[in-house]
């Protein structure tokens, strides 16, 4: 389990990278060959010295050229190895990254959606573990190795000539002095990209899986102006951050060359007083820049590493989300009993109530339709049944056991929902009629489902029949076909609880008769829950809830509401009569057909 912490420190950066448990043998590898080509070349300005101070054409020889050539191959061999294996370290960590945070996100619950944009999600999964992959690949061994530079040459400058060093050692404290400040204000501008990033993909998302709508509406020049204001703050965040990387690597590089100035002066002194070889001088000059560029190098890596620090604290805070457990409890092989809802009462928002006390029993085997007014709570209590969402009081009970009871990924796959647009995958028209579902599916099963939701005919009509790409939520289907799918799909799990959420109002004429054959199939001997706006496909259901404002006002069958309930009544009179001026008589009718 992942500890939290969520302050960005760099306590939780390293943590959530042992959580990942990269490889430990290839991250130790690369420190070691880093580590060796620092040595080596800790060795070479020694060399330099005594070649300097000890130089003769004689004393030149080809012994000392192969030394040359083996420390400089040694290094680059090392070198390369090390990044090749810090790179492998750096992908396998963002690839366990991405692993965890989509598994993660697939086991929210819908709350989580309900408050969170898509975009957001996207970034956190793409451009944050990204960023936490740059550090590691990229700069993490250009510190590990600058560390053992800086403090290897140290070392040997203090042999060489302390005087000097403790006049290098002093610009140590200005440096942090600029360093320290700006990794600051680095650490809020970072936040702030970071944010503004999620926020600008979340609607350039958003805008672009609604194409259609907004050029329907006319709104490319809204969505442009919208989206340009994401993509100037982004601008405005990215000169804010080039401005303090101005700041400091200039400024750092302007103490290092006045240092350099002011180390070659007093040294050429020492030299010409005879208290420092000219070997050891040059010697001095080459620690010196290898202390300079592995603190030139230190600037980016700390800028990195705020960035790192806040794309941590936003990985951590979306591992630590509460999810969705869809293993635990009892395995639900048959839902035939009756569905009970007692008591039932359920809010989004505190005090603000959706649905009020429902109580009603959906009889095994029975079709039960829902209707009245827009806003009653109908697709809520659908939510509340799928389990998106626990009630706020009361319980939902299969026979005599609370569907909490059950496993969440049991009690789903007991589930048929069919919705007002079925929605559908990028993918073939088999992949979508197979979706979710777990082993191979026989060329039989699947025509079987296809022919009962009266589909198989026309997707045989295209070219690639079953292999039909349907794209981006089914928009090269007409609703009709998407319908027909959606039911095949359900068909094809063989669910025995069916809901049907206003399946057919947006069909023409023709596409609901056959999604109305599609859904007799489909509901025959299953418990069935109806949401529907129009009652002439209802009337026939078992028993009928009338529910307005959250609260059921009204139940029974068609012909017991329309003598019960006022308001059923003046629904079925406008919708089945369509004038008052006709007996209510003649809108009492015997049950001759099923729903739909």
């Amino acid at each position: 389990m992942l500890k939290k912490q969520t302050d960005g420190d760099l306590s939780s950066f390293i943590y959530l990278i042992k959580e990942t448990n990269p490889s430990k043998s290839k991250l130790s590898c690369a420190i070691f060959m880093s580590t060796i080509m620092t040595i080596v070349g800790l060795f070479i300005p020694l060399f330099t010295k005594n070649l300097v101070d000890h130089f003769s054409i004689h004393s030149f020889n080809q012994n000392t050229v192969m030394i040359l050539v083996i420390a400089f191959l040694a290094q680059a061999i090392a070198g390369g190895f090390s990044i090749y294996l810090l790179n492998y370290v750096g992908q396998e960590v963002v690839a366990n990254m991405r692993e965890r945070l989509l598994a993660k996100f697939l086991h929210f619950p819908i709350a989580y959606f309900d408050n969170h944009q898509t975009g957001e999600m996207t970034s956190r999964i793409i451009n944050d573990t990204a960023i936490v992959k740059n550090l590691i690949s990229n700069h993490l061994t250009s510190f590990a190795t600058g560390v053992i530079s800086i403090t290897g040459s140290i070392v040997i400058l203090l042999i060489i000539d302390w005087k000097m060093t403790m006049i290098m050692l002093c610009t140590v404290p200005l440096s942090l002095c600029i360093l320290l400040p700006l990794g600051k204000k680095m650490v809020q501008v970072s936040r702030g990209t970071q944010d503004e990033t999620a926020q600008f993909s979340a609607k350039v998302t958003q805008v672009l899986s609604e194409i259609r709508l907004v050029k329907s509406s006319n709104a490319e020049p809204l969505e442009y102006q919208n989206g340009t204001k994401g993509i100037q703050n982004l601008f405005q965040l990215g000169v804010k951050e080039g401005k303090i990387q101005a700041l400091t690597s200039p400024l750092i590089s302007l103490i290092m060359m006045a240092l350099l100035v002011v180390i070659i002066g007093y040294g050429g002194m020492r030299v010409s007083s005879g208290a420092l070889s000219a070997g050891e001088l040059v010697a001095f000059i080459l620690y010196l820049i290898q202390i300079i560029m592995p603190m030139a190098q230190f600037s980016t890596f700390f800028t990195q590493l705020q960035k790192a620090k806040g794309a941590t604290e936003r990985i951590i805070n979306a591992l630590h989300s509460k999810e969705e457990n869809h293993q635990s409890g009892t395995i639900l092989n048959k839902a035939t009993k009756p569905l009970i809802i007692k008591d039932l009462t359920f809010s989004y928002e505190e005090n603000k109530l959706v649905l009020q006390q429902l109580n009603f029993t959906a009889d095994g085997g029975k079709i039960t339709a829902i209707v009245g007014p827009s806003g009653g709570g109908k697709t809520t209590l659908f939510s509340l049944l799928e389990r998106y969402y626990r009630p706020s009081h009361g319980e939902i009970r299969l026979g005599d056991l609370s569907i909490c009871s059950f496993s969440l990924s049991s009690w789903r796959s007991q589930i048929g929902y069919v919705s007002q647009e079925s929605p559908l995958v990028s993918g073939t028209i088999r992949e979508n009629i197979c979706y979710g579902l777990q082993g191979k599916i026989s060329e039989e099963e699947l025509h079987h489902a296809a022919k009962l939701a009266y589909a198989h005919q026309f997707i045989l009509q295209f070219p690639n029949g079953y292999e039909t790409e349907v794209g981006e939520r089914g928009i090269k289907l007409s609703g009709g076909q998407r319908q027909r799918i959606g039911i095949a799909r359900a068909l094809l799990r063989n669910p025995q609880i069916l809901m049907l959420d206003e399946a057919t109002s947006s069909l023409d004429s023709k596409s609901e008769i056959y999604v109305q054959k599609a859904l007799k199939n489909l509901m025959n001997g299953r418990t069935t829950l109806v949401i529907a706006h129009r009652l002439s496909t209802v009337i026939d259901a078992d028993k009928i809830l009338f529910m307005e404002n959250g609260k059921i006002t009204g139940q029974g069958t068609h012909n017991e509401l329309l003598a019960s309930h006022d308001l059923y009544r003046e629904f079925a009179v406008e919708q089945l009569q369509l004038s008052k001026n006709h007996p209510p008589e003649s809108l009492y009718i015997e049950k001759t057909s099923p729903v739909l």
